[in-house]
């Protein structure tokens, strides 16, 4: 089985027709193999009710939250699909990753180490749009995948 541990930007992109990064999260969830396992987090999950929720987001696109939370669920329709609690080793994990900018202002980096963090604790693949996660995430030793 392989995992996958999607950033909340290709969330985003694969819930909203609209989204610049639409077309490309679909090409690379169409071409996932047959044993694929995608994971939401809390943080995922968090993050993609508030932003479809949010105007300055989606403008006149946003949604109520009952309909962020109908996205949600119909995401966890998919059998390849399945919402995972923080793993117990989360902390030293997340810890260890936040090493990297411990003498830095790193305040976009806290949530990016996080996701990484959460993907090599669930021994997932990290899946983002976002270019210096993704070599972030290679640095670290995680097989991270930037879609398109």
């Amino acid at each position: 089985m392989t995992l996958f541990f999607p950033d909340l930007n290709v969330w985003l992109a694969l819930s909203v027709a609209g989204h610049s990064h639409n077309r490309d999260a679909w090409n690379w969830w169409n071409a996932l193999p047959g044993d694929a396992r995608l994971h939401f987090s809390r943080y995922t999950q968090i993050g993609l009710l508030r932003l479809l929720t949010n105007t300055s987001v989606m403008g006149e696109q946003v949604y109520t939250l009952k309909e962020a939370w109908a996205v949600y669920d119909r995401w966890l329709q998919d059998p390849r699909v399945e919402f995972c609690p923080d793993p117990r080793q989360i902390e030293s994990s997340f810890r260890q990753v936040t090493e990297a900018f411990a003498s830095k202002a790193a305040s976009k980096w806290v949530g990016d180490c996080w996701l990484l963090a959460f993907a090599q604790a669930t021994h997932s693949r990290l899946v983002t749009f976002d270019q210096a996660l993704c070599d972030f995430a290679l640095q670290q030793g995680n097989n991270a995948v930037r879609p398109g």
